[in-house]
Order: C-alpha cells, then structure tokens, then sequence
C-alpha cells in the first residue's frame, strides 16, 4: 500500500527551522532585527527561488552572495529538529504493510541533507526530487515516479499527504491519488476545482486516519 509524502512543513518543520536559522546567523553576521524580519518575510515560506533570494539578502548584509546561498542551502538544515510523534507513526505505517515514499521538490543535495538530519532516510521506502528526475509537483509523472520508488508501477490507489494545495493536493489527484491536506490553519483555495479526500492538522494525525481506514 503505497503513500505519498511531501517533506517541507509536512515531514519536517521548515518553517520553523528557517525562523530559528535566521534568528542566529542574521545577527551573527552583522544584521539587525529589522533584516531578520525581512528575511523570513521574504523567503515566502520556502517558495522564493534560493538564488534570488540569497542575492538580495547578500546585498542587504554586504555579503558574498555564493555564501548566502550555501547558507540558505544546508545551514537552515542544521536547525532541524528531527520529531518523534513523525517516526513513531511511519514505523506503525510501515510494520502494517504500508510504503511509504517521499515526494519533494527541491534540490538534491538539500532534500536528501534533511533526511539525513532527521533520521527520515531510514524510515521511509525512498525518495524522488525533483531536482533529480527533472520534474516538478504538481506533475503527476512525479507522483508515478514515486510510485517506482517503492517498486509498483503507478501511484493510482494510493494517498499523498502533504501542504501544499496546487503541488501536492492538486497534482497528487490528478495522478489518481487520495489525498490528506495539512491546511496549517488555512483555508482550502476556492480557485481550485479539487478539493482534497481529507484534511488533518498535522502529518501523525493524517497518517493514522489512513492507516484506520
């Protein structure tokens, strides 16, 4: 039994881990409260492209931009923190038969770094990014190729859980996936004609309902 799970603000705390890294390297490297601000303001929970955003922060604080982006990069990742109620449900999940795959968009080198850090790389079935197979969420090839991570030929039947409405949610249902939306105190997007097979406050409660089912 396959399932589907996105990894940033679903697995893992990004949004969080980035607050803390901005609130101890900004001021370690000559910013004021008012940049750190900024920067979480900026980062746009994750979606503005790492580039562009360690080019304005590296102009904001006069610094080299090739080292604001490693930090963007692999520094936020060291302010994870790995979270036991996660690993103790993807061990029930998998001890009751079920394959659990991670679906991330994203660099390579960044994703694959918070798995380690988390301990995620020993507790899942596999991984795609999509840095890696060239492809994005909400492609549903993605999904199919997540699919193959856990050695079946399609990811239809399954479920996606994830955060994101149009990349997970969307993308998961065009591919044939149920799905489990952890809206984080949000409302579902009315522009969307799907709407998700379940909604959960956080992903152990998502992954149990499906392993009740």
């Amino acid at each position: 039994m396959l399932v589907l799970v996105d990894l940033d603000n679903t697995l893992v705390d990004r949004t969080g881990s980035f607050r803390r890294w901005a609130l101890d390297w900004i001021p370690a490297h000559g910013g004021a409260a008012v940049d750190v601000a900024w920067t979480i303001e900026a980062d746009n929970d994750g979606y503005e492209p790492r580039p562009r955003l360690a080019a304005q922060l590296a102009e904001r604080l006069g610094l080299p931009v090739q080292h604001l982006l490693e930090e963007l990069q692999l520094g936020v990742v060291a302010h994870l923190d790995p979270d036991p109620a996660v690993a103790a449900v993807l061990q029930e999940a998998v001890a009751a038969g079920w394959s659990p795959v991670v679906v991330t968009n994203g660099s390579v080198r960044q994703q694959e770094a918070k798995l380690r850090r988390t301990g995620l790389d020993k507790l899942v079935a596999g991984w795609v990014v999509s840095e890696g197979v060239g492809v994005r969420k909400p492609d549903r090839r993605i999904f199919d190729l997540g699919a193959e991570a856990a050695g079946l030929p399609s990811a239809a039947g399954g479920w996606m859980i994830g955060d994101n409405p149009a990349d997970d949610i969307a993308g998961a249902a065009a591919a044939g996936l149920r799905t489990v939306w952890l809206h984080r105190g949000r409302q579902w997007p009315s522009s969307l004609a799907v709407e998700p097979t379940r909604t959960a406050d956080d992903f152990p409660s998502a992954l149990r309902g499906i392993l009740g089912s």
